[in-house]
């Protein structure tokens, strides 16, 4: 597994286009963000405080926006620990592989966009912390 760091993370700004009967924004793979993406999928209708996620990849890449309402993103490398607030749907965080990751604290109707360098492989997860803390002291 990778040895990233909650450094390693980075929230980016993308592209916004305005127009008065609404506004757009593309993502372009390899271009607007470091990869190319081969997933996709949003959460949606998580109740208000809850959690998703917390769990780490061995080499999927994610970048996370909130394409409505906000959460947080809980990054932990075994180490460090930092938290990113998302609310604007024209920034994302990228998370490299090896990084554990948990959204939390949703607003009411939130929606969590994902997009992922790779397509779903149950193996690429790591969903046990102590297994993750293990892996990273290797």
């Amino acid at each position: 597994m990778r040895k990233t760091t909650v450094y390693d993370c980075s929230v980016v700004e993308l592209p916004r286009i305005y127009d008065p009967g609404g506004s757009i924004t593309p993502v372009h793979g390899h271009k607007d963000i470091p990869f190319e993406i081969a997933r996709v999928f949003y959460l949606y209708d998580v109740p208000g405080g809850e959690s998703r996620g917390a769990h780490a990849h061995k080499n999927c890449h994610q970048f996370i926006m909130a394409a409505s309402g906000s959460f947080e993103v809980l990054l932990d490398d075994g180490r460090n620990k930092k938290t990113v607030l998302l609310n604007r749907p024209y920034y994302g965080l990228h998370v490299p592989p090896g990084m554990w990751a948990q959204q939390r604290n949703f607003s009411s109707g939130s929606i969590c966009l994902v997009l992922a360098s790779e397509e779903y492989d149950e193996s690429d997860y790591i969903r046990d912390y102590s297994l993750y803390l293990e892996e990273r002291n290797r």
